[in-house]
């Protein structure tokens, strides 16, 4: 067990496994020797005192993230989103206003900040995206003065790219799989600490905050369904597990369905819990070009994590998420055609009776929409 004071309140926490339970024996693990994700255990309480009410960022929640040692802190004001009504009982969390235009920014922060907790002297640090968490990446490098180097398929372009050169990091186009792309970032040297956002635990353990600020902007009040959109699941896997320390915490009693939605094209997750064969295209061309892990190496962790809460997950077409991007800008919310996704999958379920409009209805809303322009 490790812990750490804030304030003069002790903090513990374990990081282990997720699927054999093995104990992290070194912090430059970003993953277990069985292959699987670290995964973070808060062993206290949430507790209302424990908030720093005149801090509006993520930072409030600092209690709860014990391995952040006091001065390491990087921030550029992420968090507090906008909780609104669209209509009825229909609401969305604006989590696109960021400073960098998504809602990696929560994961991020607290990734930084934990690794300069750990290594105080780091230079360099390297990571694979070619989308928002790049971005996100670069920029709160940029802040904390660290050396970036970004790996991305050579394919890569558009707005994401341009945003992550611009905040200074390092971009380097690699050919070939995914796979090949995340190998390459992995073998920079031993200047340049790999992350992989996607797998280091501090990133998804960050997105625990998106539950606390729905919890404490609702006042306690819950949801029946929050819609969040997936592809390598670390937003679908921190809000469970920011919803389950709640609970655990006796601060809600009841975790909201949580529908997890993908494309018909990306569906892995979709595919595996309906217990159906999945056969993804050998190109994909969906708009919602956010959403492209067809082989997300934490599918067993996210299988694991909305089977634990009875959660669902569905997928819709090309043309439902089309009509929904143009549906959600004309109510004065301008998003990614791959948060557009969620609103597309809620429609659906209206339309097919798994909802109702008495239902009180969340729609988590990730990326800006002037990051991509599908048409």
């Amino acid at each position: 067990m490790k812990g750490n004071t804030l304030k003069g309140i002790l903090m513990s926490y374990n990081v282990i496994c997720s699927k054999c339970g093995k104990e992290r024996s070194n912090v430059l693990m970003w993953r277990c020797d069985c292959g699987a994700p670290y995964n973070i255990i808060i062993n206290e309480r949430f507790e209302k005192g424990k908030i720093f009410n005149r801090d509006r960022t993520i930072w409030r929640y600092r209690n709860f993230f014990p391995y952040v040692k006091r001065g390491k802190i990087i921030s550029l004001g992420e968090g507090n989103t906008p909780l609104t009504k669209i209509e009825n009982n229909l609401w969305a969390k604006l989590d696109y206003l960021m400073p960098t235009g998504s809602y990696k920014d929560r994961g991020t922060s607290i990734l930084i900040s934990g690794l300069l907790s750990d290594f105080p002297k780091i230079k360099g640090l390297s990571e694979d995206s070619s989308g928002n968490a790049g971005a996100s990446v670069a920029a709160y490098c940029a802040k904390a003065n660290i050396d970036l180097k970004i790996f991305v398929p050579e394919t890569t372009s558009g707005v994401k790219l341009i945003q992550t050169k611009f905040y200074g990091a390092e971009v380097n186009k690699v050919g070939g799989s995914r796979e090949e792309v995340s190998k390459k970032a992995q073998e920079v040297g031993r200047e340049y600490l790999y992350v992989g956002h996607v797998w280091h635990p501090y990133f998804k353990d960050g997105i625990r905050t998106l539950a606390y600020e729905i919890v404490e902007q609702m006042n306690g009040d819950s949801f029946d369904y929050i819609y969040v959109p997936v592809s390598a699941g670390t937003l679908l896997i921190g809000l469970i597990e920011g919803f389950k320390h709640l609970r655990s915490s006796g601060i809600i009693n009841d975790i909201p369905t949580i529908v997890a939605s993908q494309t018909s094209q990306v569906s892995p997750l979709y595919h595996r819990l309906k217990d159906l064969p999945y056969n993804p295209p050998t190109r994909i061309e969906s708009m919602a070009d956010a959403l492209v892990s067809t082989n997300p190496p934490l599918l067993d962790y996210m299988v694991k994590s909305i089977k634990e809460i009875n959660g669902d997950t569905e997928i819709v077409e090309e043309e439902q998420i089309a009509s929904a991007y143009i549906a959600l800008a004309r109510k004065g919310l301008f998003v990614e055609p791959s948060s557009a996704v969620i609103y597309a999958t809620y429609l659906k379920h209206l339309n097919q009776g798994k909802v109702r409009k008495d239902d009180k209805i969340l729609l988590i809303l990730t990326g800006f929409g002037l990051k991509k322009i599908p048409f």
